[in-house]
């Protein structure tokens, strides 16, 4: 394992933040439902978005959006939806066919930045095939229930403010006397302004997405339910005859 490194725990709900022999930082997150599971997974940060918009997967138009629309067009407008085309252009939802659509549609569905945006205000990208990512929410009220499997597949974290500081203090050396450096102070002067912009890592920062039911706490083993039923295909394979 790298010396530094960002730890996240599907079946525990948790991630961790390690930094040499010492974890520097925990938060809850919130996973992928067991039909929209989040992927485990090996990569590093490299970029973050303040106010990110948010493209909405095709499974998800497919399964959510399209069937709602055909009911009622004017759903998207109610979810803070814009239905765009291949040129970029914006398009009136009640100018289409819905019917001539089963299983997807020659458009994007975006929904713009903002406080209602599913993304909340910052996301953090690391390349991956399975189009995933960590970011903040709209719903932060969800981060009280115990159970936490609920989103489409990407990783909600509660602590995402204190996790972008990180990495930007990491990549940023402080200012005279200590005092925040210039991309910290911008990242303050963005999220209050409520503006859409893009921050390289430098130092990317390993993220491992892995699948334990049990993990070590101290001197205790912690055991978390098998939210995607893992233990129970490999008990099924391995224990079937015991």
């Amino acid at each position: 394992m790298p010396s530094r490194f960002l730890w996240v725990n599907i079946p525990g709900f948790n991630m961790y933040l390690r930094e040499g022999d010492s974890v520097t930082l925990q938060s809850k997150i919130i996973c992928g439902k067991n039909v929209t599971r989040t992927p485990q997974l090996t990569s590093a940060i490299s970029e973050l978005i303040t106010y990110p918009q948010w493209t909405v997967p095709t499974s998800i138009i497919a399964k959510e959006i399209l069937p709602a629309v055909k009911k009622d067009p004017g759903y998207l407008a109610k979810k803070g939806f814009s239905l765009v085309d291949g040129e970029g252009n914006v398009v009136d939802p009640y100018s289409v066919d819905w019917t001539k659509y089963s299983r997807g549609i020659p458009y994007k569905v975006v929904q713009g930045s903002g406080d209602d945006n599913a993304l909340g205000i910052l996301k953090f990208n690391f390349p991956n095939k399975y189009a995933v990512y960590l970011h903040d929410t709209n719903q932060r009220y969800l981060f009280a229930r115990e159970m936490r499997s609920l989103s489409h597949g990407c990783v909600r974290v509660q602590a995402w403010d204190e996790l972008a500081y990180r990495i930007i203090r990491y990549d940023n050396k402080p200012g005279p006397d200590g005092a925040p450096s210039r991309v910290e102070d911008s990242l303050n002067s963005w999220l209050k302004q409520k503006v859409k912009k893009h921050i390289t890592v430098r130092n990317r920062l390993p993220v491992f997405i892995r699948y334990f039911t049990a993990e070590a706490k101290g001197k205790r083993i912690v055991f978390y339910d098998d939210i995607y039923g893992e233990d129970k295909m490999l008990q099924s394979r391995f224990y079937a005859k015991r």
